[in-house]
């Protein structure tokens, strides 16, 4: 249903998922090995999976912090996107790599929730993308010292909302790991 001509192909987008972003977040360890489900499955089917990886000021590239956490494993010839906004397709090639593959709908994951997951959903959709939410498959840390609702509230309330985005000719959704339907149009 994407507005994108051409673009029948679905990705897996893997963001942030560096050791500096998900270090004592909430559920990092269900989220990561749900992840890696989803690549596993990805690859099986011959779905392009597309990995994401964020540097600023708090996060310098090339520090072990920047690093993609030990559990997970790009494969040769997966795109790696680096970005330095929250929104994955902001000053990035993630577009090319993704027109390249003829893909029209992205399978999100990764980190965080309230910032990087859902910049790079909204992102998506106002680009044309179908984009769907892996619901048990993202997450964030506790901020509620400064007055953000616990993690496992920000998690659920995303996957609510992002549920019902809606866009002419586009859609959100959120699905489970055990829900993604890689080969949907």
């Amino acid at each position: 249903m994407t507005t994108l001509p051409d673009r029948p192909n679905t990705a897996l987008v893997i963001v942030d998922v560096q050791n500096g972003v998900v270090a004592g977040t909430h559920n990092r360890d269900e989220m990561i090995a749900n992840i890696n489900t989803l690549v596993d499955r990805a690859r099986a089917g011959g779905v392009p999976v597309v990995w994401v990886q964020h540097a600023d000021d708090g996060l310098p590239e090339g520090t072990d912090a920047w690093q993609y956490v030990s559990e997970l494993h790009p494969a040769a010839g997966e795109p790696l996107i680096h970005k330095h906004y929250g929104d994955s397709f902001e000053e990035t090639d993630l577009e090319s790599a993704l027109a390249e593959r003829g893909v029209g709908h992205l399978v999100v994951a990764g980190a965080q929730t309230d910032a990087c997951i859902r910049s790079t959903l909204h992102g998506a959709l106002v680009r044309g993308y179908d984009a769907t939410l892996v619901g048990d498959a993202h997450t964030t840390e506790d901020l509620s010292q400064w007055g953000a609702p616990p993690p496992e509230q920000i998690v659920a309330h995303t996957n609510l909302y992002w549920n019902e985005q809606r866009a002419p000719g586009r859609r959100g959704g959120t699905v489970t790991t055990a829900e993604v339907d890689f080969t949907r149009p």
